[in-house]
């Protein structure tokens, strides 16, 4: 799996995480949430970018095992938001669908990287 589809796939999921900020906040006034999804959906690319020139292995590692806690926590926001219903049911699918579609590929990559390094 190369790592600049990741890369692509997570800008993409930023892109998407954006947008549904933006419609959160602007039609429905829900800010502390909407804030949440932003942070969290945002921090899996740049933390997937500041692994690109990781120091080490072991660096690496842990920069991917940082953007995969990120993804999980996004995977919250966005259940909560739609309980909520912030968001409506396509919005909730799509980003549920590119979220899982990221911690998929974040867990190869970090269990691809780990075998190598025994």
């Amino acid at each position: 799996m190369s790592e600049s589809i990741l890369k692509t796939k997570s800008y993409g999921f930023a892109l998407q995480v954006i947008k549904s900020y933006q419609l959160i906040s602007l039609e429905k006034k829900e800010f502390t949430l909407s804030k949440q999804l932003l942070r969290s959906g945002t921090s899996i690319g740049a933390n997937i970018r500041e692994a690109e020139f990781a120091q080490s292995n072991k660096d690496f590692i842990s920069k991917m095992s940082i953007a995969l806690k990120e993804a999980n926590e996004t995977d919250y926001w966005i259940s909560l938001i739609h309980d909520s219903n912030y968001i409506d049911e396509s919005t909730f699918k799509t980003l549920t669908f590119s979220n899982k579609e990221l911690i998929k590929m974040l867990v190869s990559t970090i269990k691809t990287m780990k075998s190598k390094t025994k």
